[in-house]
């Protein structure tokens, strides 16, 4: 199979339905107080609002690609057989890398510009820890220092991978953290909130000179770095001779789903065609995307960056604990979420039991370990790829490897899990002041 990598990240914006909503300033305290301005670098802020559509990877990011990619692909006809697929199973795997995860795909290219731009240090807020990971990596490779706030349920659960991130230089905090005004508000004993971390991050690039907040999912610029997963696939399964009826990734705020799945819409839509089924796997405890409102919210616990248009069950809504730390986000990205408005992209939620026992089967039968977030998406890509109406190949992004979540695998067959899927007045009560995407301010 080919050798060869993407020059260029490819950007969908051109072939949307209709252009993304405005974002919204957030209303403000009568005193001005709580306003937080976020630094972006320019090229970064162009990959999210220009109508082009290729956009050259830069020479030091792409040689740095070159010590992981391209990914492996192959058909998992083990698991295809497990599942009872009427369909082939294509498995596109992203965990290859010392991050275990796509992430590293726009954690490189982020710490690039950034580096560019002047800054010194990246804060960011991570919830499975495969973002905060692959931010220390890539400020190891480009020179900056590092801090990242983890969730404190995820890094209890998994503290290597705060060990990996101190390994690469980086300071670690478990959120919430107490150093910031935002986790002063929090009750310490929740720990389980990824707006909370991220929140934390906002708060303290700004109170710091030179240092900048960096976030690795739901932004534009965020996703159409993740294109080198799809158009990567989309040449490996032409050398396969392969059909594609359905493209599946797990969403937390989008990006690896993104990576994988918008390459294949933008050609469709190039070609005038329609193009394979894009199909989103949440987790059922966060249910965004199959039983959330179209509606702006916040992103995070301080509610400083501008109201965005996602599919959310409300930002202050308190998510229940579960070891897919990585799919805990109350909303998904705007680009993601708009598409889903427009019919562009399904969606399935899929319980963490479901989920690891997806993964426990291509664990056993394709012998590849993958994330609990990653079994969200193998779960789906199985229901999809065994229904009775399945046409054409189904191909499923593994977007990290599952080796420091042995924690979760061992809950599960011990038969301990217990999947808390939000009552629908909780959902209700959490999105009722939000105002929904079409109606003024």
């Amino acid at each position: 199979m080919t050798n060869r990598i993407p020059t260029r990240w490819r950007s969908v914006l051109p072939h949307l339905s209709e252009p993304l909503p405005p974002d919204r300033t957030p209303p403000r305290s009568g005193d001005g107080s709580g306003e937080i301005k976020i630094n972006i670098p320019t090229e970064l802020i162009r990959h999210s609002v220009s109508e082009r559509e290729y956009w050259d990877i830069p020479g030091p990011v792409a040689e740095r690609y070159r010590q992981y990619r391209p990914t492996p692909l192959w058909r998992a006809r083990g698991f295809e057989e497990a599942v009872g697929a009427r369909v082939p199973v294509y498995v596109k795997n992203e965990g290859v890398n010392i991050s275990g995860s796509h992430k590293l795909n726009t954690a490189l290219a982020q710490a690039y510009y950034y580096r560019k731009a002047g800054v010194k240090e990246l804060v960011t807020g991570t919830g499975a820890g495969q973002w905060g990971t692959a931010m220390a990596a890539a400020c190891a490779l480009f020179g900056l220092r590092c801090r990242v706030f983890m969730v404190e349920s995820s890094l209890r659960r998994k503290p290597y991978r705060g060990v990996l991130m101190r390994m690469l230089g980086a300071e670690v905090h478990a959120s919430p953290s107490g150093l910031t005004k935002v986790s002063a508000k929090e009750d310490p004993a929740a720990g389980n909130s990824l707006s909370l971390a991220i929140g934390e991050a906002v708060e303290y690039a700004a109170d710091h000179d030179q240092v900048a907040f960096c976030i690795g999912s739901g932004e534009t610029y965020s996703i159409l770095h993740q294109s080198v997963i799809g158009l990567e696939a989309e040449e490996q399964l032409a050398e396969l001779d392969a059909e594609i009826g359905a493209v599946v990734g797990c969403v937390g705020a989008g990006s690896n789903f993104g990576g994988i799945a918008l390459p294949f819409h933008a050609t469709a839509r190039a070609a005038g065609t329609d193009g394979p089924r894009l199909v989103a796997a949440e987790s059922s405890s966060t249910p965004k995307l199959t039983r959330g409102v179209y509606a702006y919210d916040k992103t995070d616990a301080t509610g400083s960056g501008p109201m965005e248009a996602m599919y959310t069950i409300g930002s202050d809504y308190r998510i229940p604990d579960a070891h897919t730390a990585g799919l805990r986000f109350h909303g998904a990205a705007k680009l993601i979420s708009a598409m889903r408005h427009s019919g562009d992209i399904d969606a399935m939620a899929v319980s963490q039991a479901d989920a690891l026992d997806a993964g426990r089967l291509l664990a056993r039968h394709e012998n590849v370990l993958p994330a609990p977030e990653s079994g969200h998406a193998l779960a789906a890509a199985a229901r999809v790829a065994a229904s009775p109406d399945a046409s054409g190949g189904v191909l499923v992004c593994v977007s990290g490897h599952g080796y420091l979540d042995l924690g979760a695998y061992e809950h599960f067959l011990a038969g301990g899990l217990e999947d808390q899927s939000p009552p629908d007045e909780a959902l209700a009560r959490a999105v009722a002041g939000l105002p929904r995407v079409g109606t003024h301010p």
